[in-house]
């Protein structure tokens, strides 16, 4: 059986590298990923991974709709883990 921890850790490194993929078709003048799409991918467990790709790629992170609700997501999925591990 997997680990819900391993779940949640591919969860997040498939959200930084859509926040990346996204910068660069930006940067490139391409079709991009829409914002409902990674703000989706933050919901389902993928907080962490989507606000380390907002800071590491500068990306998404003047749009105060991302840089308010990914941390208060990151935060509250956190709270849910530690809270469904140990209680």
């Amino acid at each position: 059986m997997i680990k819900p921890y391993v779940i949640y850790i591919f969860i997040n490194i498939f959200t930084f590298a859509a926040f990346g993929l996204d910068k660069r078709k930006a940067v490139k003048g391409r079709w991009r990923i829409s914002e409902k799409t990674l703000l989706t991918l933050c919901l389902l467990m993928g907080a962490a991974g989507g606000w380390a790709g907002m800071k590491f790629f500068h990306h998404k992170s003047a749009k105060w709709y991302f840089a308010f609700t990914v941390p208060v997501m990151m935060v509250l999925q956190l709270a849910a883990m530690v809270y469904f591990t140990y209680f």
